[in-house]
């Protein structure tokens, strides 16, 4: 029999894919190219099943022979592999984004005279938007957590911005641009112990409890879906971080950073210009080793964040602690910076590469924004935290507005900067 090339992401099974294979069908053979997690997240947003799971319902059609993975975006090493008479696919690809990789599927298949059968796109139906039907029902609390670990398997770079309430939950939710065909968005959200506390007027010194930091999770999770990373401090002693690696499991949480310092919390940006104290290396293991111990499922994540750069102690000493806080069962390693010259933090990711250590680097460039996520990437950081950006952002122009008012007994002067009563009216869906 003729054989026949079909690739897709398969999601979600829609009445599109089942019309494409029944046109596969009727020229032979069929073996479908499943997307593999890392090839769907290099283009968008991470599909809702594993591969695994697509494999078993993909595999499961009528008409399909066998089920391969397809490891980039780009058919040709399958193609050149497998030598199919027929590649199947929709007119949808002809304009926008994919046209180049259509022309390179035509140019490999005349290489030993295969066709390209291009079935009439079915109209009506769109798997972006079946994705956002999806993501309006919302998630659970053991699929977000277990997302994060599919973002660290599947994306070069994990990208994280800061949320401390359910509004900007909702900006890191939807917040989308579009760069040369390709959309980017956040992948994860990280509710910051600065930015929540400052947003309930608090100071920066762990005074806002865990059952208070719950609040605002839950606040966060109720109008969300992507996967949440936890500021956690120091992580108290090692009894209370133990219940509440439990907590945060229990709602939903991803991962958690704990800082390998002890005593009263005063910011790490501060430096040595106030006193700060960093935990001895072999006890802040065994708070990260008991807090591993302590967690139900194999999703969570414990990443150990390290001051040793923040306070002088260079880079040897920072590597030693990464490497016994790996040994303790840390998931990632946070090395924290505050110079805005990064030389030294990349001399420090250098010689981590080099020792070929199991987990990934997590960057948190509040100090240093000049640096891209390319050379953060390209110098072995796989997580980018953006970690204070929205909450710095809203003060500024509310100190602004409510000036502007003073200023004019009047808030027409301001309304520029507003947005309208219409739009903050519609803003969250179920108001009018």
């Amino acid at each position: 029999m003729k054989t026949v090339y079909v690739a897709m992401s398969a999601d979600l099974i829609h009445p599109g894919h089942i019309n494409i294979l029944h046109s596969a069908r009727e020229l032979g053979e069929v073996t479908i190219g499943l997307l593999t997690d890392a090839a769907i997240a290099s283009y968008k947003r991470l599909p809702h099943m594993s591969y695994e799971q697509r494999e078993a319902v993909v595999g499961a059609l009528e008409g399909v022979t066998k089920v391969v993975p397809q490891d980039t975006l780009d058919y040709v090493p399958n193609l050149r592999l497998l030598r199919p008479d027929y590649v199947v696919h929709g007119t949808d690809w002809r304009e926008g984004v994919q046209q180049k990789t259509r022309a390179r599927v035509i140019e490999t298949l005349a290489e030993w005279g295969g066709e390209l059968v291009e079935p009439e796109y079915t109209e009506g139906i769109s798997s972006t938007k079946l994705n956002l039907a999806e993501r309006e029902i919302g998630t659970t609390p053991q699929v977000r957590l277990r997302r994060f670990r599919r973002m660290l398997d599947a994306r070069p770079t994990v990208r994280v911005i800061e949320a401390h309430n359910g509004l900007t939950g909702l900006i890191a939710e939807h917040a989308v641009v579009e760069v040369d065909g390709q959309r980017r968005e956040f992948d994860a959200m990280w509710i910051s112990s600065l930015t929540d506390s400052t947003a309930k007027g608090r100071p920066d010194i762990e005074y806002v409890d865990i059952t208070s930091r719950a609040s605002t999770i839950e606040s966060i999770l109720e109008v969300t879906t992507k996967p949440l990373i936890l500021d956690g401090d120091t992580g108290g002693i090692v009894e209370h971080f133990v219940l509440h690696v439990r907590t945060l499991e229990r709602l939903g949480v991803s991962a958690v950073i704990i800082e390998d310092k002890v005593g009263l919390k005063k910011n790490s940006l501060f430096g040595t210009d106030v006193d700060q104290v960093q935990d001895d290396p072999q006890r802040f293991a065994e708070k990260i080793h008991a807090g591993k111990t302590a967690q139900i499922t194999s999703d969570f994540t414990v990443i150990a964040r390290i001051e040793s750069m923040i306070l002088g102690k260079g880079v040897d000493d920072a590597l030693e602690r990464a490497v016994r806080y790996i040994e303790a069962g840390a998931d990632a390693v946070m090395p924290h910076f505050k110079d805005a010259d990064p030389t030294e933090l990349f001399e420090f990711a250098k010689r981590y590469a080099a020792m070929d250590l199991p987990v990934p680097l997590v960057a948190v460039p509040s100090a240093y924004p000049q640096v891209t996520e390319t050379e953060l990437r390209e110098h072995g950081f796989q997580v980018v935290i953006y970690a204070n950006h929205l909450l710095r952002a809203a003060y500024p122009a509310m100190v602004a507005t409510a000036e502007s008012i003073l200023a004019n007994e009047r808030a027409l002067e301001a309304s520029g900067r507003l947005m309208s009563i219409k739009e903050i009216l519609t803003l969250i869906p179920g108001g009018s």
